[in-house]
Order: structure tokens, then sequence, then C-alpha cells
């Protein structure tokens, strides 16, 4: 078994000075990646209205499948002209690991 997250740190467009404008920006993205079969969510900077961090985990029985799910969401984030990607970081574990 093996389990891959991502998680992104984006920038958010100068209009989303509020929580709820924040929101009307991080919903949609996160809808869309959980159309791909993953876990998404916001994980983090939630105190910081210009910032978000989401978090994507998926589970599958190959290394490789688990790469192409993670490497399809950060085409859709990295493919939003609204954000700014700025890292992702990424990590792939298998059942075998200490």
């Amino acid at each position: 078994m093996f389990t891959g997250t991502l998680e992104f740190d984006v920038v958010l467009p100068p209009d989303s000075r509020s929580l709820k404008a924040k929101r009307a920006y991080v919903r949609p993205v996160v809808a869309a990646l959980r159309r791909l079969e993953v876990s998404a969510a916001e994980v983090g900077l939630q105190d910081l209205h210009g910032r978000v961090a989401i978090g994507v985990a998926t589970v599958s029985s190959t290394a490789s499948h688990v790469g192409e799910v993670l490497d399809a969401c950060e085409r859709l984030v990295a493919g939003r002209p609204e954000l700014e990607l700025l890292s992702v970081r990424r990590r792939l574990h298998s059942s075998d690991d200490d």
C-alpha cells in the first residue's frame, strides 16, 4: 500500500481580504480536487486572508498510480489562473516504511 500527500502554499488574489472572499476562492479548488477522488482540505494559514495551504492525500496499491494522481492534482492547482502557487510539498509513503 502506498499513500501520497501534497501540500500547496498558495497566494490568493488581492480582493480576498475577508474570510468570505477567501472561501470563495478556496472552496471551488478543494471541490475540483475531490473530483479527482482524493481527500482535500484547507490545512493551514487560516489566519491569513491572502494565503492558503491546501492538503491532498491519496492511497493506492502502486506507487505509480499515487504519482499519477498527485501529478493531476498539481496540474489542477497550478492551472488555476486566479491563484499563485508558491510551493508544493510532495511525500510518498509505503506500508513497508519504518
